[in-house]
């Protein structure tokens, strides 16, 4: 479980089809054990290597074919978050790191301090986006603006733009989503076979 607010960034050392290379700094992977769970832009991966700067996870091909991973290159700027503990400060909202879909970055517009990002989105996931509900783009855990059929707007603070990769995000950009979890459970309790 992750909570989705921020704290470390890594650039992409080596991508394949079956694994990538993270360097994320000798603190980072300092607190990295073999086998442990971190989120690579909101993917929750395992760690299967560490070497100084540098860890490795092993990517299978559900994992690419549901995300922005098939979209990135070397040197990109990654979101990365180590899981939630008992004693975490849970400030933004749950996080599982499962990626329900991906979402196309259609404009980034100023709004006072902030920057306000309109994605578009596949039908079959908006119906789980609602206004004012918790939403995480790239594992960023943010709060839904307007939401309509096709698409959705959050805001982001300055914050928030300069603590992530979102200040490279460029209109065009492919971004890992993940819905609220409770939509999901509500819809399939519903319309269980039998309830």
């Amino acid at each position: 479980m992750f909570t989705g607010i921020i704290k470390n960034l890594g650039k992409i050392s080596e991508i394949t089809e079956a694994k990538l290379v993270i360097d994320a700094g000798a603190d980072f992977v300092a607190k990295l054990e073999n086998g442990a769970s971190v989120a690579i832009d909101g993917i929750c991966l395992t760690a299967v290597n560490r070497d100084k700067n540098l860890f490795t996870v092993d990517v299978m091909p559900e994992t690419v074919n549901r995300t922005n991973l098939k979209n990135l290159k070397n040197g990109d700027l990654i979101n990365l978050e180590m899981p939630a503990t008992p004693n975490s400060f849970l400030a933004g909202h749950i996080v599982q790191g499962h990626i329900d879909g991906t979402a196309k970055l259609e404009s980034v517009t100023d709004d006072g301090n902030s920057r306000v990002l309109e994605f578009s989105i596949m039908q079959s996931i908006s119906k789980y986006i609602v206004e004012k509900g918790s939403i995480a783009i790239n594992g960023v855990s943010l709060t839904v603006i307007k939401a309509e059929n096709d698409r959705f707007t959050v805001g982001i603070i300055p914050h928030t733009w300069d603590q992530t990769m979102f200040k490279t995000f460029k209109v065009g950009d492919i971004a890992n989503i993940e819905l609220d979890v409770l939509a999901k459970y509500i819809e399939r309790l519903i319309n269980y076979p039998g309830a």
